[in-house]
């Protein structure tokens, strides 16, 4: 039987009867997208890696009152996005470091510089954002989460994560509002150039 036939919830039901094998199992299967969260919410891969650990010790440090009552990854989001809206409160200056290299799809040295401008300027935007803003942007956007899924980490309403979505949102477009005008224009200066 291999590592992932073994359900999450059975896992940790396993670390609250002290087998420690079963949290190794829970960290090696989990750890890559909590730091991403933790990432994309702190922009800092030290404080990520800080807020990951602390995730993990403190899912070790619960599951002796862990209970089947909803998903094993629900349980954690809620841990994890706690963790990271803390920090933020508490270091109300988010330091911002660029996202890691990604390749550029434009073959020219313009296109890639212009597609840096733009990943920094969403970093910055998300960055900028209220905490509970930028962790359900996170939570929906970069993890894929349903409404219900994120009601459920950050201990809101449906409703009241669609109120903070749309929050959210309005804030990154006026935040991007720069970026979309240069991505208009130069759409724009494109069609004007091309043959008729």
């Amino acid at each position: 039987m291999s590592d992932f036939d073994i359900s999450d919830e059975s896992l940790m039901e396993a670390v609250n009867k002290g087998d420690l094998n079963a949290f190794e199992q829970l960290v090696r299967r989990h750890q890559s997208w909590v730091w991403k969260i933790a990432y994309r919410f702190l922009g800092n891969s030290d404080e990520a890696s800080d807020i990951t650990q602390d995730a993990f010790l403190r899912l070790l440090d619960a599951s002796r009152h862990y209970r089947v009552t909803a998903k094993f990854r629900t349980y954690f989001y809620r841990i994890i996005t706690r963790l990271c809206i803390d920090h933020a409160r508490k270091n109300r200056a988010v330091p911002i470091d660029s996202l890691p290299d990604i390749p550029a799809p434009g073959p020219s040295q313009i296109d890639r510089l212009e597609h840096q401008e733009l990943e920094s300027g969403i970093q910055k935007a998300l960055d900028a954002l209220p905490p509970e803003y930028r962790m359900v942007i996170i939570l929906r956007y970069f993890e894929g989460l349903s409404g219900v899924e994120i009601a459920n980490a950050v201990k809101k309403t449906p409703k009241g994560v669609e109120r903070l979505l749309a929050r959210a949102r309005k804030n990154l477009e006026l935040s991007l509002y720069p970026y979309s005008q240069k991505i208009t224009d130069d759409y724009e200066g494109e069609s004007d150039d091309s043959p008729v």
